[in-house]
């Protein structure tokens, strides 16, 4: 299994980022170096999923759009992969579990949109996430007041770092969260397929 997986050492900081990426855009790619810089992560792997749950209508096919992010992504502490499907895991849960098995010493932070937060309550086993890998969730325009008044924000507000510790998320117990407002690019894969850019 780990031939297939992206290499990592013990004591690296990796910001891991879930998505459907139904498509890929810079939107991402722009987050993504955000998180590198601002939480002082070593790497940032996107774990472009088979599909997500929480939506009814499955994305395209993960071929295409793995190939479509490797396209995209240029940076060489980005990188791309398909972990979840190799893995067989459907639930962000039971990948983090996976992973933290498989790299044993590796410390990893979960990356999200202010957007996720929101609705981070809803995903399966959320409570073990926020308990076992700190989370970094960033500012997309029009999600800030709704994460921050979160069940998710309220119930750890008391494991929350300030902005100005973003680079010590990393290596923080867990539970630890930070939020930052970013500068964000005005893009979203639902307005690209709206366009009818992505079929």
């Amino acid at each position: 299994m780990r031939h297939i997986l992206p290499f990592a050492q013990p004591g690296q900081t990796i910001g891991l980022f879930g998505g459907s990426f139904n498509p890929p855009h810079r939107g991402h790619v722009h987050v993504s170096r955000e998180a590198l810089k601002r939480f002082g992560l070593d790497r940032v792997w996107w774990l472009v999923s088979p599909g997500n749950p929480l939506k009814t209508k499955g994305p395209a096919p993960l071929s295409r759009r793995m190939a479509a992010a490797r396209a995209l992504v240029t940076h060489p502490r980005i990188e791309v992969t398909d972990i979840e499907a190799h893995l067989g895991t459907r639930y962000t849960a039971q990948t983090l579990e996976r992973l933290c098995a498989l790299y044993p010493g590796v410390r990893f932070v979960w990356l999200m949109g202010a957007d996720n937060l929101a609705q981070f309550h809803l995903w399966q086993r959320w409570e073990w996430i926020m308990e076992s890998v700190p989370v970094g969730v960033l500012a997309r325009p029009g999600d800030r007041i709704s994460a921050r008044t979160s069940v998710a924000a309220q119930r750890y507000r008391h494991a929350k770092l300030p902005a100005s510790a973003a680079h010590l998320l990393g290596r923080t117990t867990p539970p630890a969260w930070c939020f930052l407002n970013v500068p964000m690019l005005d893009v979203s894969s639902s307005e690209i397929r709206a366009r009818g850019e992505w079929e």
